[in-house]
Order: structure tokens, then sequence, then C-alpha cells
């Protein structure tokens, strides 16, 4: 990323970021590099807690695949968020990366990945290049909108604080792990001025099954692999979770919105289980067309290589005495097409992250609010959703990147 132009110092600005996520400390990073005097308030006592958090299995920056497909992973947003990404890509995120001291480096699933696998060293070495470029953080700061033109925060005396700068953004996130500082409250206080939101609902999120008292006693956080999952006619293979709840992991947050939709939609939504997907219909048919003798069906099926947890699944499915009736082929059928009902998802508290947010009329091309001239909004806020991949971070960087030039923009135009 290219550091933009120094500014003159009698056009130097005061900046209020709001949010110290990735996506406000981005933009506080190119105000700041600018020129700009830069505030970061958070309500939280140190910064950027969710990037931390997301870093400790494994930070997954951004991913590895062409540009335009990559841009398509956005669904219904793609067209929006596509001059951002396009002008701050992952080859441009990975070189930013590096020149924290950072190297990247690609997974074999085309993840990008720091070399370290972890978040806290490349926020550290961040936080020292914004204390080195003037950036204030001010934590234990709450926000709680406007009081007259001033924004209106209380500290952790309970004081009210109020601030007014030159320019504003919103970089609060979403609603998904609020203890970790983003609970998505900002909604309430955009809405009370006229701003359009679409609801906060979870997303990358699991989904809740009415298990019966013995399978979710005897096998509650026990994995699934490799299955298959179907849905809507696309299939994927991967891993699944068992939980109390219900069912998660990559594999489910790879369906989760099309999953949460239609269960908005019909109430529930239905998956069908491939627990053998390395075998064909014909060849599982054959295999259990082997003689019993007088094994029960659960001793018969683990002698032909089925785990005691997908086993315990065939059961959720159907009564034993109905089970014991089936054929060989209709018992094959069962188990490569096992249908598993999905009545609710987890809540949002729970999930990987959140969709909804600020809707696309609301903002300018520059993502400052239409109804509240010089406050600008990024990251997670806005109305667009991410598969799990790196999705999610690439586009609060990037939108971050376009708010801060559209803040730079925007003071420009008010020194003419």
């Amino acid at each position: 990323m290219k550091p933009p132009i120094k500014i003159a110092k009698n056009t130097v600005k005061n900046i209020a970021i709001i949010g110290a996520g990735p996506c406000g400390l981005m933009a506080a990073e190119m105000l700041a590099t600018a020129g700009h005097l830069v505030t970061i308030y958070d309500r939280m006592p140190s910064p950027a807690r969710k990037f931390l958090m997301a870093g400790r299995g494994g930070l997954n920056l951004t991913h590895s695949e062409p540009l335009e497909k990559f841009i398509a992973r956005y669904g219904a947003a793609a067209k929006w968020l596509a001059p951002s990404i396009h002008n701050f890509p992952p080859d441009a995120l990975r070189a930013w990366c590096h020149g924290l001291g950072q190297e990247s480096f690609v997974g074999s699933s085309g993840r990008v990945f720091p070399r370290s696998m972890k978040a806290a060293p490349l926020l550290r070495a961040w936080l020292r290049r914004l204390e080195n470029l003037g950036v204030r953080y001010v934590p234990r700061h709450t926000w709680h909108g406007w009081k007259d033109s001033a924004l209106h925060f209380s500290n952790d005396k309970n004081e009210a604080v109020l601030v007014s700068p030159d320019a504003t953004l919103l970089a609060l996130g979403g609603a998904s792990w609020p203890r970790l500082g983003s609970d998505g409250k900002w909604t309430d206080i955009l809405s009370a001025q006229g701003i359009k939101i679409a609801p906060l609902i979870p997303s990358n999120c699991g989904f809740i099954v009415e298990w019966s008292d013995y399978f979710k006693g005897h096998f509650a956080g026990m994995p699934l692999k490799p299955v298959l999952l179907t849905h809507n006619g696309v299939a994927k293979q991967g891993e699944v979770m068992i939980t109390e709840q219900g069912i998660e992991g990559g594999l489910i947050y790879a369906f989760s919105a099309s999953l949460r939709d239609e269960i908005a939609m019909r109430g529930s939504a239905t998956i069908l289980l491939d627990l053998r997907p390395s075998m064909t219909l014909e060849a599982l048919t054959k295999k259990l067309q082997a003689p019993r003798a007088n094994k029960s069906l659960s001793t018969f099926l683990r002698g032909v290589g089925f785990s005691p947890l997908a086993i315990a699944l065939l059961h959720e499915s159907a009564p034993n005495e109905k089970l014991a009736q089936l054929s060989a082929n209709e018992l094959a059928i069962k188990l490569k097409y096992l249908p598993v009902t999905l009545i609710a998802p987890t809540a949002i508290e729970r999930a990987i992250s959140s969709a909804g947010g600020i809707v696309q009329d609301e903002l300018t091309a520059d993502f400052m609010l239409r109804a509240k001239a010089g406050v600008f909004a990024a990251g997670e806020m806005l109305d667009w959703e991410a598969p799990t991949g790196g999705y999610l971070l690439q586009a609060c960087f990037s939108t971050a990147v376009s708010a801060a030039r559209g803040i730079m923009r925007y003071l420009e135009a008010q020194e003419e």
C-alpha cells in the first residue's frame, strides 16, 4: 500500500475513529500517514480483541484465488465491494503485512496466513507503527451517539465525554462475540437518526438440531469426518462437529447463509449427509449384503467400517425397528443420504461473524453516511456477508482503506 502524499500543516485535521478492530486501525494508519491527527475510541481496555481471538487457531488474512472469483464470494454485495477490493486487493494486504515484518504464505487450500500463524506478532508491530505515527488510543469509552453535533461518549467513570472532530469513522463491527467488543448496539443509535439498518443476523454459524438426550450426551464435541454435505443440490466434503445444541464446523459454515435463509422462510432446513463419501452407492450396497448372522445392526455396521458416531446418527434418523427392516440397498441409501433437520441458527453471540448492517443506499461511494455529513462507516458494520477463508478480514481492510480515502477527499473539499 503506497502511503498518501503528506498534507500541508495548515490543513491538518482531527479525526475520530470509533472502534479499534482491524478496520479502525487500518483507517487510522492511512489517515495518520497523511499527516492528520487521529484518535481511536473503543469501549474495551485494549484494541483488536476479536482479531487476536480469531488468530489463535491461525490468522487467515485473505485468500489467494483469482480476484474476480474472490469478489464473487460476497454474493449480493460483490458489486458494492468490488471497487474497494480492487483498490486494496489481497496482494496489497500481503504486502502491508510484509511491511510490518510479518511474512505470509499460502496454505494448501489457498488461504493466506502470517508465517507465525498468530495475530499477536502482527498486532504488536502494527500498534508500534500507529504509535510512531502519533495515533492516540482512548480505551474504555462507550459511544452513545451525538449530543447536539458532538460525539457523545461515557468513560469508565461514567463521565460524559464530548468530542467534535473534523470527520468521524464508525468501525464498530458486527454483533458476534460481543464479549470481545462488537455488540451491535450501534444499530439503535443509527436507526434513531433515520439510517436504514438491515437486521444483524448470525453468519458462519452453527445450527440447532433436536438430538435425543442419549445422542447429545454421548457424542457432543465429537467430529464427523470425512462427510459429504448436500443442500439445495450443492455438495461439499469436509468435517462437521456435533454439539449439545446441534451441529457446526467449517462444512456447516460454508452453507450457513443458505441454511439460515431457508429456515427463516420455511421454519427448518434439511441437509443430507453422506457418511461414506469414498464409496459409491453400488459398492456400499454390495458391502451391506454380507451375512449379518445374529449381529445387531450397530455391531454389523461397525464391522463394515462405520464409526459409533455415524451409527448413532443413523439411529437418530429413524426408529430401530424401521431400520432393521431396510434392505441392503435401502440402508445404503440411508447412509449415503442421511437427512438431518436444522430448526434454527445458533445465537449470534456464538457466530463467527454477522450479516446485515448499514444498507448501501445510506452511504455515498466514499462510505460517508448521507444523513450525517463527515461521518463515515466501514467494515462489518455494512450490509454484506462473507464466507470463512479470509474474505471477512479482507473486506474489512479494503473498506477501511476506501473510507479513509473518502475522509481525505471530504476534508480537502471542505478547504475549497
